[in-house]
Parts: C-alpha cells; structure tokens; sequence
C-alpha cells in the first residue's frame, strides 16, 4: 500500500556512454555529470531550488585532479543550483552512484531532506599520467621523470592487493564458472543489447539523453547512443583472446571496457512528489550495503541482495527482474549461482531475467555512473512490462556492495 514516506523515483536519465578512446575522451567527466543532473530536473521541469540535497558518485580522483575537489559542489554550482543546496561527494568504487541513492533513500526516510538527486559520472579516457612525486614535486638534477598510468590494474598492486581481474578470474573457477561460460555471457550482453535498441528500449527521450560535444570549429558532434556495444563478435573471437594481468579467465571481451559517461536520479518522498504533481515512475523498496573478504567482489552482488531480501522477507525467485553489474561476466555469473544455491536450473532461470537489455560489457562501465545505470534500466524495463518487483546489485573494488529493490505498480 503506498504511503506518504515512500521513496520515488520521478526522473532518471544517463549520457549515452563513451569508448575509452571515443568522442568523449577530452570532455571532462564534471561536464557530463553537470549535463545529467540539468537533463533530470528538466525532463520533469523540477526547479533546482527544490533540490535539498545532491549525492555525487565518483570513483577515479585522478581524472578531476587538476580541478581539485569537492566535484559534487563545483558541479551543482555550474549547474545552476543555489549556493545553499548541500552536496556530497562520494568514493565507494563502482558503488559510488548506487551509495548515493542508498543515502538519498534514509536522508528522505528520515525525513531530513524531500527531495534529492542521486549522481555519478567518470570519464576513464580522460585520467591523465601522473609524476610520481618524489621525481616531480621534490626535484631530480639528472634523469627522467617518471609518469605512472593510475588505470594500470587501478593501483590496487601498489598496496598490495590483487588487480580485481585477477582475483574474479580465480574466484570464477572456484565456483565452476569457466572461461566459456563467461565468452557466452558477453556475447550474450551484445545480442541482447543490439536487440533492445533494435526494439526501442535504449532510446533518448527514456533511458538515454541526446548530447553535444562542442568543437573549436564547426558544429557539435552530437552522441545518441551508446558507444562501446561491439558488432561482429563470436565465441570464437571471444576465444582467441588473451587474459589479462595474469587472470585465469577474464580477457578484454568478457569484461567491460573503460569507458566514460554520467547518470543522474531524482528522488523525492510520494507526499511531495503529489504535492508537485509528479508521477512516481517507481518506488524504492530497500536498499543494502555490505563489503567482504577482499578478493572475492565476485560474490559480493549476491551477499548484498541476500542480506537485503532477508530483512524484506522476500527471496530472489520473488522478483521479475535482476540487474547485476557486469563488472565481469564473472561477477554475474558467480553472484547467480549463488543466489541459485548452486542449482543448475534455477541459475538458468536467474540468467534468463538478468540484463535483459544487455550488460556493462555490452554498454560500458564508466565506473562511478553505473550504479545509476542499472537502476534505471531495471526501473523503465519493469515500466515496460506492466509493473512487478526488481533488484539491481553492483560490486565495488576490494569487494563492496550496494543493492536495491524497485517496485512498479501495474
């Protein structure tokens, strides 16, 4: 039954997603998260100064180094929101926009706030090299400076830790997830992307806004689409494939690529989204954080949706449709066949409602937008089908979770 203090969703929107070496590979990612957060609030004509409070995900600091911090402030300020709107700037990996919707969720439960916007964005083409400090900030008389890649395994190797390709690789095979089985998942994500543009369901004006990148001279070039989605693959391409940082399994055809974009959700209580008139176009239900043993993020997906659906009463055969981060085929595959109990049919069936509009490896996974990403996607296929129950599940480095439950009434 809905209630006054439910929390909706009223406008959700994201970038078409860009290739690491794509279009926008030189737009700053403040620049695509300040034309998400316009795009949300003007699609339901929202004033900014209603917006109580804006929760920024971001994950690679790197990228916006040179424009110091605080990128939720300097972006709600560029955006045209008052100086007395309060924003928070948040790093949870590629948790960070789905965090945010989490805290969106209490800050309205608590009655603290009415109306919010949960965001993130990244642009993983645009990280520059960095001097190692000790040869730049300090001085060297003779030899070269050092420049270090901070995408490179994504450091984690510097304090010891695994690439999380490697440790998904080897937790994939613990779990009787084989290499093959993860090539037919990310040829899977394309044909079922290809299929639901083919079909109208990853269309600007919904899911996707229209975006222009200005050119120094002529006219802008202008995205629509999703970038990354590769056409012509088999599994025997997939096969040919070479694994990554010495991973068993993972290659660059079955995870996603690095890639750029932003994604942006607005959220408000049901009471003041009818006292503005707007129509809720889903209801979060729950919402979950966890975090585990490091090298396992594989499972991470499943023990955060488990731990939510416990306190809900409710199990994973409850709901019509799941979005699970590809942040690897792995992740997907493992965080399934342990929410199936290891039951070889009930995992297919899981399968066969999981990413129904393709995946991360399919679209792209600018990491601090994709939390964002899969709600909505999950949020407008459950519109499309008339209503029901979902959850969306993202893993984060070093093995972090956030899950949520959506529901959409028919």
């Amino acid at each position: 039954m809905a209630q006054d203090n439910d929390v909706v969703i009223v406008s959700a929107v994201r970038t078409p997603f860009g290739r690491f070496d794509g279009v926008l590979k030189n737009v700053l990612s403040f620049d695509l998260a300040i034309a998400a957060v316009k795009e949300a609030v003007r699609r339901i004509d929202l004033e900014p100064r209603l917006v109580d409070e804006v929760y920024y995900g971001t994950c690679i600091p790197a990228e916006y180094a040179l424009y110091t911090n605080v990128p939720a402030r300097q972006i709600t300020l560029l955006a045209g929101f008052p100086e007395t709107n309060l924003s928070l700037t948040i790093d949870r990996a590629c948790c960070s926009s789905m965090t945010a919707l989490r805290l969106a969720y209490r800050a309205i439960k608590a009655q603290d706030a009415q109306v919010v916007i949960a965001a993130g964005a990244e642009n993983m083409g645009n990280v520059p090299l960095i001097a190692a400090a000790e040869r730049a900030r300090w001085g060297a008389r003779l030899g070269p400076v050092v420049l270090e890649d901070v995408l490179f395994e994504l450091g984690y190797g510097r304090t010891g830790f695994a690439p999380v390709a490697t440790d998904a690789g080897h937790v994939a095979l613990e779990y009787g997830v084989t290499r093959e089985m993860q090539d037919r998942w990310a040829l899977m994500s394309h044909e079922r992307y290809f299929a639901a543009h083919r079909e109208g369901r990853i269309r600007v004006g919904e899911e996707l806004m229209r975006l222009e990148i200005p050119r120094g001279k002529g006219e802008p070039i202008v995205l629509e689409r999703d970038e990354s989605p590769r056409e012509n693959l088999s599994l025997e391409r997939m096969a040919a494939l070479r694994t990554v940082y010495g991973s068993p399994t993972v290659t660059a055809g079955n995870a996603p690529g690095l890639n750029s974009g932003a994604s942006a959700i607005v959220v408000m209580s049901r009471r003041k989204a009818k006292a503005l008139g707007l129509e809720p176009l889903a209801q979060i239900v729950a919402c979950e954080g966890a975090a585990g043993q490091p090298k396992y993020m594989a499972c991470v997906p499943a023990q955060t949706i488990e731990k939510m659906l416990k306190k809900m009463g409710k199990t994973i055969e409850d709901m019509d449709l799941i979005e699970i981060n590809e942040a690897f085929a792995a992740v997907t595959l493992v965080s399934l066949k342990m929410l199936a109990r290891d039951d070889d049919e009930a995992w297919r069936r899981l399968q066969a409602r999981t990413n129904v509009n393709g995946g991360a490896i399919a679209i792209g996974h600018p990491v601090g937008a994709s939390g964002a990403r899969i709600t909505m996607a999950l949020m407008y296929e459950l519109r499309r089908r008339g209503g029901g129950l979902g959850v969306a599940a993202i893993c984060g480095g070093l093995s972090q979770g956030e899950a949520l439950t959506l529901r959409v009434d028919g």
